[in-house]
């Protein structure tokens, strides 16, 4: 089992970073990939990043590309999310999750915490 839980999330203004957490414990985090994703009520959550367990590779949707930036610290069990340049339709619940391998799919992911809220203000 792996327990994952989030941080960092706040009400932000327009343009401004912010960056979240997610502190985990339990089986060997480094031997793991990680994930970020986003939700808003009513709608299917959606895919950000995601981290092979060395950090080396690194994969984002188009909608993180160039703002978002996903990294680890396996002394620390922590993976992070820096957020930049945050607009309005960046408000949502946002979820790290644990997976053998990176990948896009939610689906790929056997582990999730329960998120950390981000809102935008402008």
């Amino acid at each position: 089992q792996v327990q994952l839980v989030e941080s960092g999330g706040s009400l932000v203004q327009v343009g401004g970073s912010l960056r979240l957490s997610c502190a985990a414990s339990g089986r060997a985090f480094s031997g793991l990939a990680m994930g970020w994703f986003r939700q808003v009520p009513g709608k299917e959550r959606k895919f950000l990043a995601t981290i092979s367990w060395s950090g080396s590779n690194t994969y984002y949707a188009n909608s993180a590309k160039g703002r978002f930036t996903i990294s680890r610290d396996n002394s620390k069990n922590t993976v992070y999310l820096q957020m930049n340049s945050l607009e309005p339709e960046d408000t949502a619940v946002y979820y790290c999750a644990a997976a053998g391998s990176p990948g896009v799919e939610a689906s790929l992911y056997n582990y999730w915490g329960r998120g950390t809220q981000v809102t935008v203000s402008s």
